[in-house]
């Protein structure tokens, strides 16, 4: 662990009491990113059966690998897309907090459950970036930070997976995809993606990275991107999965 973080962690300690900063009421530990057991225990990992191509979870026994009805009419970019947990409950929370409120002390909780899912699948396979998908500029200032690219320095760190914030661009303001349907997220995220032209993926392995799965409009856009300039396979992971 850095000096620096370690300094963040001993100033968020002093700043903030020692509780869950979700329920506020039982102990949490900065290093656990200030969550605690019980809310933990409200985390679902995602686990087979799941949709081979988008991740989405299936309730139920099935012993084949199957396609969902959310995506197998769909074009999609992407080879497959892979989430650590659901989108639900304390994550959830976590997340809108760590994007929208600047709560950065739930960086390390969100990195954890992802890196605790992606980092032993991907180490099977040879990648050679992990790319965050990027903010437009605009939002970038607003916001201060891009949250798919300080949780995807935690995933590179684990797998020893070169992170490149340069190669994507996003060019396009859209509107937010929280009231739309899936058709019109598409519609909205419909070339809002570039890559720079000086970039040479020609046969590249890439892992696109992001927070949240929906309908895997954001992240198709992206993969588009990307394999146009000639990556030879994007395979999509997040924190978490909505459903």
């Amino acid at each position: 662990m850095s000096t620096s973080r370690e300094w963040l962690r001993a100033g968020l300690e002093l700043l903030y009491p020692p509780v869950c900063q979700l329920c506020q009421t039982n102990r949490a530990d900065a290093r656990a990113g200030l969550v605690c057991g019980k809310c933990w225990s409200q985390v679902r990992f995602i686990r087979p059966p799941f949709c081979e191509r988008c991740g989405l979870p299936f309730e139920g026994d099935l012993t084949t690998a199957f396609v969902c009805t959310n995506c197998h009419d769909l074009e999609l970019h992407f080879t497959s897309a892979r989430s650590a947990v659901v989108a639900k409950t304390a994550v959830l929370e976590a997340i809108h907090r760590f994007k929208y409120q600047r709560a950065l002390w739930f960086e390390d909780f969100l990195a954890e459950l992802l890196v605790r899912e992606a980092a032993p699948e991907l180490k099977t396979d040879n990648w050679d970036f992990i790319v965050p998908v990027p903010l437009h500029p605009l939002k970038l200032r607003e916001r201060e930070f891009n949250q798919a690219e300080r949780l995807a320095v935690h995933l590179s760190h684990a797998t020893i997976i070169p992170l490149n914030t340069k190669i994507l661009r996003r060019i396009a303001l859209t509107a937010t995809q929280t009231l739309l349907t899936r058709d019109q997220r598409a519609t909205n995220m419909k070339n809002a993606f570039t890559v720079r032209p000086d970039a040479r993926l020609g046969g590249k392995r890439i892992v696109l990275l992001d927070d949240v799965f929906t309908t895997g409009a954001t992240t198709n856009d992206c993969a588009r991107a990307l394999r146009d300039a000639g990556a030879a396979a994007v395979c999509v992971w997040t924190v978490a999965r909505g459903l």
